[in-house]
């Protein structure tokens, strides 16, 4: 088997051929995708353990070929993937941009039994992803889905989708304070840095800035003005990408449109 794999290779290198023709195995399928326990428990087969399970006991097969690494990943869209002999099921892609008021958690687990995103949209069983996380005092726009592959586009840093933000903060910045925060400071995990400070407003005792970042720090926002000395009153995410909070209130969600949906997508590949 192993000299027939090698033989495959070196024909298509020899004759500058793609070997797009050859079923993908598991270089076709690690190049690209989301991993395959997860397109399995967004399917609803189970928790990710038990997906896993599946996997490692030979019942799930990636283009009529049993995969049983748990490392591979997988393109549901373009590949077929059957369990136990039966064509996945795919379930029908949801897309929600949703005002997160204080106090609710984007995890999907939560110990302390608190409010979730996820709790505040009609998913119907569906397995949601947040994408752009937010911490529980901050408030604004989170996107839900269960497209798995946008969700870890928009977030993976690598593609640096911008995030806006309105912040509400004591005092007053000096213009040179905020000329740091774009040269960048020196956190716990490395340099961060806004791409944009812009001052909205300036109030008795307080400012309000909006700020872009490209980068997905735990609490960064808060963290980058306590260095310079200010602390956030209220923070709130006014846009992720292309998409706007607009005018929903806290709680409140609605259903992007395809054509928000494909400018996302467009958004990650320019970043």
């Amino acid at each position: 088997m192993t000299s027939s794999k090698t033989n495959q290779k070196r024909t298509a290198a020899d004759t500058g051929q793609r070997p797009a023709a050859r079923p993908p195995g598991r270089e076709a399928v690690q190049s690209r995708g989301m991993r395959l326990q997860k397109v399995l428990a967004a399917a609803g087969l189970g928790s990710r353990r038990q997906c896993e399970e599946l996997i490692v006991t030979g019942r799930v097969e990636v283009d009529r070929k049993v995969v049983m690494e748990l490392g591979i990943r997988v393109d549901p869209a373009q590949q077929e993937i059957r369990v136990d002999g039966v064509p996945l099921r795919q379930p029908r892609l949801l897309y929600y941009a949703l005002n997160k008021p204080p106090g609710v958690v984007c995890t999907t687990r939560d110990p302390a039994g608190r409010p979730r995103v996820t709790d505040l949209v009609p998913s119907k069983g569906e397995r949601l992803f947040s994408v752009g996380r937010l911490d529980l005092h901050s408030q604004g726009l989170i996107i839900l889905t269960n497209d798995g592959q946008l969700a870890n586009l928009l977030a993976h840093p690598r593609y640096g989708v911008p995030k806006t933000y309105r912040a509400l903060v004591a005092g007053r910045p000096e213009p040179e304070a905020l000329k740091k925060l774009l040269r960048g400071v020196r956190l716990a995990e490395g340099v961060a840095r806004a791409e944009r400070v812009t001052v909205k407003s300036h109030h008795k005792q307080s400012t309000v800035l909006e700020i872009v970042l490209r980068e997905g720090k735990n609490r960064e926002i808060r963290r980058l003005l306590a260095r310079i000395g200010h602390k956030v009153i209220r923070l709130t995410r006014i846009a992720i990408g292309p998409i706007r909070l607009g005018k929903l209130q806290p709680g409140q969600w609605r259903r992007l449109t395809n054509e928000e949906v494909s400018a996302l997508r467009r958004s990650a590949r320019k970043a």
